[in-house]
């Protein structure tokens, strides 16, 4: 075993071990806390299914929680319950996440039970039948819930029907063709240690830790030397174009939901850093231009943002706003010409600056507890293998200059818009 040891926010500590086989530890000592929390990420998600195991993914997340070969899905719930632990798990495109936070006390039964949540459930043909209405009933909230279905609907425009471009959580169809074989089989191809990363953070000691997690992991590690480097996505290069242009989704609701973006940048793109800044000051905060031109001149809307995501190799960049339907014209021309104006180089030394305080302050409020940092670490290390100080996160925002912002902005701009409504409208044409 290797161990590693970097400084962290507060006067905390980074440690970071492989155990053979290649299982990755990290871990954050917080002082002044009583509470830890535990998390056990995946590398598989949705960008890794077949059309065939559409939705197994997000699937599994809920059926590992249902029994393992010592525990039924009660004995799961009652030993966190009588602790006062708090456990969950999510799917994204490209990882899952299992955890647990707990009173330091309580670390060894978090580490027990998640671990044996994720190595041991029995997935029985019951279970499945069970938990797929379950799954269902998700989709369909999802559906009801247009500010959330018009994310999933941009996805599929700029990505196609791609793992990328796929939803999370699969389709009424993809649920209802999955069976247990499948589901199972999934699981055992892609559950391995070797796929995994350990995180833990709060009032901790990692050689304790280390010692927890090797019982947890027992007869599941091979006894061969650990890949430093971790199991990371090859980054190729992906159509930045997108297949549909232009999507609308007809749907009887009281407001009309737009997504307009384009492909952004990967999130091995060392400029992440400058993209979080130039989407800050679009539609970061209160002050940014997309909240000050469509909510506080106009009153168009009550919520509108910037956002971007990251994936190896392609990304994305858009903004959103939720306005009435007779509003929809209006706001997506001032999208486009917050978006026209940012690339022709319009933002100030001034608005850049707020940006990155913005984004230093979220940093730092977002590493006051263990889940939070405990998220941090552990994403960052199935990411990248590599975890950054706290110092160095805010020293890379804190480096981003007006010019390279500018260029960045003009870049994307370049790029095919793509814009998805969803909303009232039947066959009205959004077209760019």
């Amino acid at each position: 075993m290797t161990t590693r040891v970097l400084p962290a926010a507060g006067g905390g500590i980074i440690r970071r071990s492989v155990l053979p086989g290649g299982l990755r530890i990290v871990s954050e000592t917080m002082t002044g806390v009583r509470s830890a929390s535990f998390g056990i990420w995946v590398a598989v998600g949705s960008r890794d299914e077949s059309p065939s195991v559409a939705g197994a993914s997000h699937f599994l997340e809920h059926l590992l929680f249902k029994g393992t070969t010592t525990r039924t899905a009660l004995d799961i719930a009652s030993a966190m319950d009588a602790v006062g632990g708090e456990f969950n798990a999510f799917t994204e495109k490209e990882h899952t996440c299992f955890y647990a936070t707990v009173l330091d006390e309580a670390l060894p039964l978090a580490v027990e039970v998640i671990s044996d949540v994720v190595l041991n459930a029995t997935i029985t043909a019951a279970d499945v039948d069970v938990e797929r209405a379950v799954v269902l009933e998700e989709i369909a909230m999802r559906d009801d819930d247009p500010s959330d279905l018009v994310h999933d609907e941009f996805a599929t425009a700029l990505f196609g029907d791609t793992p990328l471009g796929r939803p999370i959580l699969g389709t009424e169809q993809s649920l209802l063709d999955l069976s247990r074989p499948q589901v199972h089989g999934y699981y055992r191809r892609r559950y391995r240690p070797d796929e995994m990363v350990v995180s833990v953070a709060g009032n901790i000691d990692h050689a304790q830790v280390v010692k927890l997690v090797r019982r947890a992991f027992e007869g599941r590690l091979a006894d061969i030397a650990g890949d430093e480097s971790g199991n990371l996505r090859a980054d190729h290069a992906r159509q930045s174009v997108p297949v549909q242009p232009v999507r609308v989704i007809a749907d009887d609701t009281e407001q009309a939901n737009i997504v307009l973006g384009m492909s952004g940048l990967s999130r091995y793109d060392d400029r992440r850093f400058v993209l979080s800044v130039l989407s800050a000051a679009v539609g970061g905060g209160m002050s940014s231009r997309l909240f000050q031109q469509i909510r506080e001149q106009r009153g168009l809307a009550y919520s509108t943002y910037s956002f971007s995501s990251g994936y190896a190799g392609a990304g994305l960049f858009a903004l959103y706003a939720g306005c009435q339907p007779g509003k929809a014209d209006e706001v997506v021309a001032i999208m486009r010409s917050v978006l026209k104006d940012v690339a022709a180089g319009d933002l100030t030394a001034d608005e850049i600056e707020r940006a990155k305080g913005q984004l230093r302050g979220g940093m730092v409020l977002g590493l006051e507890d263990p889940g939070s940092r405990m998220s941090r670490i552990g994403k960052a290390e199935l990411s990248f293998a590599d975890v950054l100080g706290a110092d160095d996160l805010l020293a890379r925002v804190s480096a981003v200059t007006l010019a390279q912002v500018n260029e960045l902005a003009d870049e994307l701009a370049g790029r095919t818009q793509c814009l998805t409504v969803v909303g009232p409208f039947g066959e009205r044409d959004f077209s760019l």
